[in-house]
């Protein structure tokens, strides 16, 4: 009898990250979908629910590290294992025209806390879990805005945090690569497209279900399937 696998997704209760819990659990997973906002999360896990889906609600601050470690508590009693982990939670809360030059650094920081930290913490609380099954997805929410290959201007704060959570994503996936003989735990990083959700707005070219796509692949790899990429589309993308 095949295991149920467990997935978690933070900043879920809306767009991709919504779009991502519902196709992982359409495809028979059990989703724990987190929110910082409890009642917002509660609703869209509710919604969810109410069309067959096995999805329930967990509060998580990715940004506090006392939420963090009631969450991994949390894990450890309810659930005892993770097979996959969606690092969707992200914010950006510049405009796109600030530059270098008048960057508030209060704003890169907190943009670096959400963006590239918090996944960092959520992933370590969630590790000993994978690694204590042997297997695991990991799945970081990049941005083509972080790629150094086609670096432009604007936004610096939101380009820097994805270009440093991409490096977070490759150092992650030597590391387990060279720790763990036999194991099957995977991370990768994932580009969504411009995608209409409250982030992306109303004009972008792609609907929520295109942008959650290539996250659901990555989360459901074969045994074979790469780690330590960074995809758009299904397919490879430069750094």
């Amino acid at each position: 009898m095949s295991v149920q696998r467990v997935a978690v997704v933070t900043g879920a209760n809306r767009g991709i990250g919504l779009e991502i819990s519902r196709q992982l659990a359409l495809q028979g997973m059990q989703v724990l979908l987190t929110s910082r906002d409890d009642a917002r999360g509660r609703v869209a896990a509710q919604a969810l629910a109410a069309q067959g889906l096995n999805v329930t609600c967990r509060q998580l601050d990715v940004t506090d590290v006392a939420s963090v470690a009631a969450f991994r508590q949390h894990l450890e009693r309810s659930h005892a294992r993770v097979d996959v982990l969606v690092n969707n939670a992200g914010i950006l809360i510049e405009r796109q025209a600030t530059t270098l030059s008048d960057l508030d650094t209060e704003v890169l920081r907190a943009t670096l806390e959400t963006n590239t930290i918090a996944v960092l913490r959520v992933t370590r609380a969630v590790l000993p879990l994978m690694r204590k099954a042997g297997y695991g997805r990991i799945v970081n929410l990049s941005s083509g805005m972080g790629q150094l290959a086609d670096m432009q201007s604007g936004t610096p704060a939101y380009r820097i945090s994805k270009t440093a959570l991409n490096a977070v994503t490759r150092i992650l996936a030597a590391e387990l690569s060279a720790e763990l003989s036999g194991a099957d735990i995977k991370v990768n990083a994932m580009c969504p497209g411009w995608v209409r959700t409250d982030m992306g707005g109303p004009n972008a070219g792609r609907s929520v279900e295109q942008g959650a796509d290539t996250a659901v692949w990555l989360a459901t790899l074969p045994k074979e399937g790469p780690s330590g990429g960074f995809f758009r589309d299904r397919e490879p993308i430069p750094w």
